[in-house]
């Protein structure tokens, strides 16, 4: 009897060790596919991803990490489509939806992830990290359904699941500081939305604030661990529309610092000093001229990259066409 008891105890011991060797590997794969995502590095953030997948092909970590990069690799080749993460002009645009192969890639990464968590949660309602990845995966269905799709019903409906999930892990751990991403998002985007259409959201219990929303964002992109980054990157634009151009900058070079080679960071810094000279021309600011030159200094440095492909540097002419354009009004 003795013998079996230790022998048990062995094997549990291995079990152990064998998840926590697993959960190390994943947690690797995870950082260094996120580490390329940024760097614009799809293809190396997908092999990392699809590693996750065969090394825990139960766990709704790989999916939604790929279904991910999916999304940002076409926030990133569509400039335009960031605005539609938090305004409803992309829904009154008319223009092409998205390609169908790279939909129908989208949601099948989507559905897996979902379908895991799920079945996690049937064998244990308060698995914490379940929960988080459902609502995980239901806020990148609810973003891609606004910023791609342009279904602002769809996106409500996974939006609004996405921050019940997420509640629900805040309720059971209260410093998981990720699953505020999505519910930060949420009140930004309800409580940007005109009057009527908010009054519309609110009838079906869906209320938003702004103040709350950004309050959130900037908690998880310092407490947050996974979702640091993320919540930086949304913070960029939001706090452009927020006219807060000295804090956009600042996060836009932060990113950048910590990514050299997304050099999309590096126009979203141009960008918001461009907005801040505008501003500053008006109050006749005396550091009008040094903020111009750092401007063209950042175009500078990004015509001088030789690693930029061809699409990147017609991207950056065009923009400092734009930059041009914008401060030669007077």
């Amino acid at each position: 009897m003795r013998l079996l008891t230790v022998n048990f105890i062995m094997l549990l011991s291995f079990v152990t060790i064998l998840a926590q060797d697993q959960r190390k590997q994943l947690d690797a794969l995870r950082a260094e596919g996120y580490e390329a995502l940024y760097n614009l590095d799809y293809q190396g953030a997908r092999k990392r991803f699809q590693k996750m997948i065969e090394l825990a092909p139960d766990h709704p970590a790989g999916a939604q990490c790929f279904a991910s990069s999916l999304w940002l690799q076409q926030l990133n080749e569509a400039w335009e489509l960031k605005a539609s993460l938090y305004s409803t002009d992309a829904y009154q645009n008319g223009k092409t939806g998205p390609n169908r192969s790279q939909a129908e890639e989208f949601r099948k990464w989507i559905r897996q992830s979902k379908q895991l968590s799920q079945a996690r949660l049937k064998k244990n309602p308060s698995d914490v990290e379940a929960l988080y990845f459902l609502g995980a995966a239901e806020g990148l269905e609810a973003a891609y359904a606004a910023g791609v799709e342009r279904k602002f019903r769809a996106a409500l409906r996974a939006g609004t699941d996405s921050v019940d999930h997420h509640r629900e892990v805040l309720k059971l751990a209260p410093d998981f500081h990720d699953a505020e991403l999505t519910i930060g998002l949420m009140n930004y985007i309800v409580g940007s939305l005109p009057l009527p259409v908010k009054m519309l959201v609110a009838t079906m219990g869906v209320r938003g604030s702004k103040k709350r929303g950004l309050e959130a964002l900037e908690r998880v992109s310092v407490q947050g661990q996974w979702a640091r980054d993320g919540a930086r990157v949304l913070l960029v634009d939001l706090y452009k529309r927020e006219k807060r151009w000295t804090d956009a900058f600042e996060v836009a070079r932060q990113l950048s610092e910590k990514y050299p080679r997304n050099y999309l960071f590096r126009l979203q810094m141009a960008d918001a000093l461009v907005s801040q000279v505008l501003t500053l021309r008006k109050k006749k600011d005396p550091a009008v001229p040094l903020r111009e030159q750092h401007v063209f200094s950042i175009f500078n440095s990004l015509l001088r990259d030789k690693t930029l492909d061809r699409t990147a540097v017609d991207l950056i002419n065009h923009r400092l066409n734009i930059t041009r354009q914008q401060l030669a009004q007077r």
